[in-house]
């Protein structure tokens, strides 16, 4: 069984790392400790391994060389039985929301209590309440994903990733369908989210004007390798 107690608060701890796709190294010797709430920009250009890097980390590939661990779970002895735990440890933000649509924002929210194990019918709608106004999105509760804008469907998104207080919050370009206000408002969100909730937060950008708003650490992916930065590097 993997151990779920998270050694030194490393939330996320690769040594010599091979992260590949289809017999293909993505990136080799992958040396990265993420702590706990910590916020991180995954940055590169396209093709350079940021997915492939997210996807490793939310078990959705293996990890082909070295160690890892991600929210005390060991990626080289991942088992698919154990991926919807470690999964449930985490909250995943996409570009494009992937809100149920033929159910209301509450129900989206029930949906992943119940599929995460969640039974007690007064506990669930306490913790959805709970996400829904760390978000500011406590009156759209009732509404269909297609009665909200993109940024409220973002907010929602990152609700639901908030559900089973997880130690890390993986988001993949979450504001690549946004325009320039509203992704300075999810930005001010997840940056909040870090601080007040000690989440890790590894968010994958190419928005660079964004970067230059809201300063802080970057892992870059580039030519097969990572190298950790201070943002204020990619600007001088």
């Amino acid at each position: 069984m993997p151990h779920s107690n998270i050694t030194g608060e490393n939330i996320i701890n690769l040594e010599h790392a091979k992260i590949a796709q289809k017999n293909f190294t993505v990136l080799s010797d992958v040396n990265l400790n993420i702590k706990k709430g910590r916020f991180c920009y995954l940055i590169g250009k396209t093709g350079s391994g940021k997915s492939s890097l997210l996807k490793t980390l939310y078990g959705h590939i293996p990890l082909v060389g070295g160690h890892g661990s991600v929210v005390g779970f060991d990626l080289a002895k991942l088992r698919a039985s154990e991926i919807p735990n470690l999964r449930r440890k985490l909250g995943i933000v996409f570009q494009d929301f992937q809100l149920l649509s033929d159910r209301t924002v509450e129900k989206n929210l029930k949906f992943v209590l119940e599929a995460t194990g969640w039974s007690d019918k007064t506990k669930m709608d306490e913790r959805i309440n709970e996400v829904l106004n760390s978000v500011n999105m406590k009156s759209k509760k009732h509404k269909m994903p297609h009665e909200l804008s993109g940024g409220e469907q973002q907010r929602i998104a990152i609700a639901r990733a908030l559900l089973n207080h997880p130690d890390l919050i993986l988001a993949d370009e979450p504001t690549g369908n946004l325009d320039p206000e509203t992704s300075n408002e999810i930005m001010t969100l997840l940056k909040k989210v870090a601080e007040d909730s000690h989440t890790a937060v590894v968010m994958a950008t190419h928005d660079y004007h964004m970067i230059q708003n809201f300063p802080g650490e970057a892992i870059r992916c580039e030519d097969g390798k990572v190298s950790v930065l201070d943002t204020a590097e990619l600007f001088e």
